[in-house]
């Protein structure tokens, strides 16, 4: 078995199509067929079913895709971390993101990154946090910043991000507005809903929430983008549970607190590998996401190369630490303290 039977495999696999897989590896179709024939003779079964509109995964096919994406991965590692020892870092960065995540400015993170590491490749992917999970275990993606739940696979570490209590969302004239009150989630039974995917971050912590005080709800209009979400608040067709930064997307709905709800809160991490696992580029972006002290030295080392702002040009005239500008200023649980630590 050679490793380009693996990535072969793995492109089919992908495209679910030999010619655009062909196409996508530059081979010819005839060679990627062959390829394909080789190694199911060498497994003794059949990888594909094919049909004459496109392929699909036997049983065997995706037992082997699994493992032949985690070897490719680490092959991409070991060239990576010979790159990183001769002094330049190289290869791929895959990130993974929920849409509007707190704790974390996305794209100023990896506009800095690109300008430390120009030869670095990012590939950004957008999902739900339990197929981030999912995929940073499997080691297609190096790193995610998603919701954490117990659920998550147990070889992820999490590198907290930041906490915020739920809030509730609704139009100016629905009868929980005019009252103007602090809600529980008593307060909303027989409410229509409007919430995300169950894969998505606030829709488990919402979930979590109402589960702990025994409320059941149901989700009449679910959506997989935060614009529709407030879209169909706005049109006073049902009620949001929302991170409370989210209040500030839509200024015209009434944002009231969620209270009585026990240790369920909007909780962001950072999700890596074990330390074995991560890649040099994971590593140099997890240097960036540093908190308390560690900020402060980094925006010291870092200072030629983020963005300049008037905000961070006067507080290096005033000799004040300046918060690097990738670190969202969504509220945390408490005051920054010391670096935060990956825990399992």
């Amino acid at each position: 078995m050679e490793l380009r039977h693996l990535q072969h495999f793995v492109a089919v696999a992908e495209n679910q199509h030999f010619t655009r897989a062909a196409e996508r590896l530059m081979v010819s179709q005839s060679g990627l067929s062959a390829s394909i024939r080789a190694l199911e003779r060498e497994l003794q079964t059949p990888l594909f079913v094919r049909t004459t509109r496109s392929v699909t995964l036997t049983e065997a096919g995706r037992a082997l895709l699994a493992e032949a994406e985690r070897i490719l991965a680490q092959v991409r590692a070991a060239h990576e971390a010979v790159a990183a020892v001769q002094g330049v870092l190289r290869g791929t960065l895959a990130l993974g993101t929920e849409q509007c995540i707190a704790g974390v400015n996305v794209p100023e993170l990896l506009a800095t990154f690109r300008r430390l590491h120009p030869d670095v490749e990012i590939r950004l992917r957008q999902w739900g946090s339990a197929a981030l999970a999912e995929e940073v275990a499997a080691g297609r993606l190096d790193l995610a910043f998603a919701y954490r739940t117990e659920a998550d696979p147990e070889q992820l570490r999490s590198m907290p991000l930041t906490s915020e209590p739920m809030t509730v969302l609704c139009h100016p004239d629905h009868p929980l507005a005019r009252a103007g009150a602090p809600l529980t989630p008593h307060d909303l039974a027989g409410e229509v809903f409007v919430d995300f995917h169950p894969d998505w971050g606030p829709r488990r912590a919402t979930d979590a929430a109402f589960a702990a005080t025994g409320v059941r709800r149901t989700v009449a209009l679910e959506v997989n983008d935060v614009h529709s979400l407030l879209d169909l608040v706005d049109e006073n067709l049902g009620v949001a549970v929302v991170p409370r930064h989210f209040r500030h997307k839509r200024e015209a709905l009434t944002a009231l607190p969620l209270k009585d709800t026990g240790e369920a809160v909007y909780e962001t991490v950072a999700l890596v590998p074990s330390p074995r696992a991560a890649s040099p580029a994971a590593r140099a972006l997890m240097a960036l996401l540093g908190d308390g002290a560690r900020e402060a030295r980094g925006c010291a080392r870092l200072g030629a190369c983020m963005p300049r702002t008037s905000s961070s040009t006067a507080s290096a005239a005033s000799g004040k630490k300046s918060t690097p500008p990738w670190r969202a200023s969504a509220p945390t649980r408490s005051t920054p303290g010391p670096a935060p630590t990956p825990t399992p």
